[in-house]
């Protein structure tokens, strides 16, 4: 028996998981697809066409037997040469399975759905990076929720105090990493237990931002002003015809010029931090301060310097990620607006393996499990007979991080010497 447990992997978990799945599937609409009580699903690419038509029961069957064949290759081992790739075609096909189940006999913008995960992935995109550059450096930083948070409050009142808005991005990001000092003192100096120290960052923020917006926000008042996206920055530029060609553009016209600032800016930190960590020598000393202190010291690197300045970069980002609620995204400031979104992060970056690429897709996934919620909403998805309660789709992207953290996504094993202070002997 306890042989027998051992010999269970992750792989044999997804695929029994994908082999269940898919055998409800089959089970649900094989039926009608062969007695011919279908319906349709209407996918749109772009605004007004091209519009694709899916028979719902058809092409969520056959999805269902790929999804099938692959748990059943996964659990039984054979062919095991493809059994990653048919687990990774099975996971990737859930995703259009979603949609066509949900716009049976509607009809729903594919591409919109896209534009939405990519935005609402953003801020946890950047929350991700933001521990990442701290953790790398072996300091844990669960304070990022704090500093989006002021990030989000300070960069909308010094908005409201200048009239410009992107002093207001400069500020959130100034703030986010005096916030990331004060952590770095507490937790490296200091030298107090990290997760406390942060712990005292989020709720200082929580305080702060309070009193800020009583005070200050609420009285001065300020428009539901927010950053131009790309196309509106070129129609003012004086190029409006432009601007209208590109938007046209399908399915590119929304995802790209469609976007904002801070988006633009999750990509290229994506990119840039993938960069300076794996490829540069500072990035092989953070690297090195993260996994053993005491080696990089002895070879002279500055630990405790190394891991200052990362965390302060590391609060810069996340400062940046405030912004994008207030100022990029809402126009205003509300109490706890980051709802949460920095643990998120987190757990994105638990999901990326402390790797920024892999952080970005898990991002990408937490938001595609919001914009999801609010499709069913439009959608009025129905679930044995009745339609989903607005409580349950506002929890689906806490579910995922659940189910993320639960260990779906296999052992993630981070810095060796993340949470431990540095004490130069």
């Amino acid at each position: 028996m306890s042989k027998s447990r051992r010999g269970i992997t992750r792989r044999h978990v997804i695929a029994g998981f994908f082999t269940i799945l898919g055998l409800l599937m089959l089970f649900n609409y094989l039926p009608p697809a062969l007695a011919g009580d279908d319906v349709v699903s209407r996918i749109a690419l772009a605004v007004p066409q091209p519009i694709i038509n899916f028979p719902t029961a058809w092409s969520l069957s056959v999805i269902g037997l790929i999804v099938t064949v692959a748990g059943v290759l996964g659990l039984s081992n054979l062919v095991s040469r493809w059994t990653d790739s048919l687990l990774w075609i099975g996971a990737v096909l859930l995703f259009p399975a979603i949609l066509i189940w949900a716009a049976a006999g509607k009809q729903t913008n594919a591409t919109v759905m896209l534009s939405e995960s990519l935005r609402l992935g953003t801020p946890l995109a950047l929350g991700a990076l933001a521990g990442i550059w701290a953790e790398r450096s072996g300091v844990i930083n669960i304070a990022i929720e704090g500093m989006m948070l002021m990030g989000a409050a300070f960069g909308f009142a010094i908005f409201i105090f200048t009239g410009n808005i992107w002093l207001g991005v400069v500020g959130a990001v100034i703030i986010g990493g005096i916030m990331a000092l004060l952590h770095g003192v507490l937790s490296i100096s200091f030298r107090t237990d990290q997760i406390i120290s942060g712990t005292v960052v989020n709720i200082l923020a929580i305080g702060i931002t309070g009193y800020l917006r009583r005070q200050y926000i609420v009285v001065e008042g300020g428009g539901r002003v927010t950053l131009p996206s790309l196309s509106a920055m070129i129609a003012n530029a004086g190029f409006p015809d432009l601007a209208r060609s590109l938007d046209a553009i399908p399915i590119i016209g929304t995802l790209v010029f469609g976007g904002k600032p801070i988006f633009f800016a999750m990509l290229l930190l994506v990119v840039i931090t993938h960069i300076i960590l794996f490829q540069t020598r500072w990035g092989l000393r953070t690297r090195a301060v993260g996994e053993n202190p005491k080696a990089a010291d002895t070879v002279g690197i500055a630990v405790n310097r190394m891991r200052y300045i990362n965390v302060f970069i590391s609060g810069c980002i996340a400062g940046l990620g405030g912004a994008w609620f207030s100022i990029e995204t809402v126009g205003q400031f509300d109490d706890g607006m980051t709802a949460g979104k920095g643990f998120i992060a987190l757990a994105a970056m638990i999901f990326g393996k402390w790797m920024p690429f892999g952080a970005f897709g898990g991002a990408m996934l937490f938001g595609f499990a919001e914009a999801l919620g609010t499709r069913f909403q439009i959608l009025q998805v129905q679930v044995l007979g009745g339609p989903v309660p607005v409580q349950f789709l506002q929890v689906i992207p806490y579910v995922v991080t659940m189910i993320v953290l639960a260990g779906l996504i296999g052992r993630a094993v981070g810095p060796a010497a993340v949470g431990k202070p540095y004490e130069k002997q």
